[in-house]
């Protein structure tokens, strides 16, 4: 029993070990000498003259996610669409139920104002 269990707790340790062994390492062999030149903001060797945030509309971020996701439904839909035949009554009733939340979504975002470029 513990042999099973054995096998995933190796594959855990390595797959933590790949982000952490670099992570450790560079923070042991890093530079611990600061000097005001090191410390300054770098602009393409230019000086920052006046504040260097720019405030953007969050609604162009949502605008891009909503983008982004209803982007992806057409990579889920494809495998169903090329197999419908074979899927039958369960993979029609799926799709739609797949179609119906999206839609749902959709509605969400277009009453909520995310769509709207103002």
């Amino acid at each position: 029993m513990l042999a099973t269990y054995a096998f995933i707790g190796i594959f855990v340790l390595a797959a933590a070990s790949f982000p952490l062994i670099p992570l450790l390492l560079a923070f042991l062999l890093r530079p611990k000498r600061p000097t005001p030149i090191k410390q300054s903001t770098y602009e393409c060797g230019l000086e920052a003259i006046g504040d260097i945030r720019i405030q953007f509309k969050v609604q162009y971020y949502l605008y891009a996610l909503a983008f982004v996701i209803f982007d992806i439904e057409v990579v889920f839909l494809y495998p169903w669409a090329v197999a419908f035949k074979q899927l039958g009554v369960y993979g029609f009733t799926a799709a739609a139920a797949f179609l119906l939340m999206l839609f749902a979504g959709l509605v969400y975002e277009w009453r909520k104002g995310a769509l709207e470029w103002v």
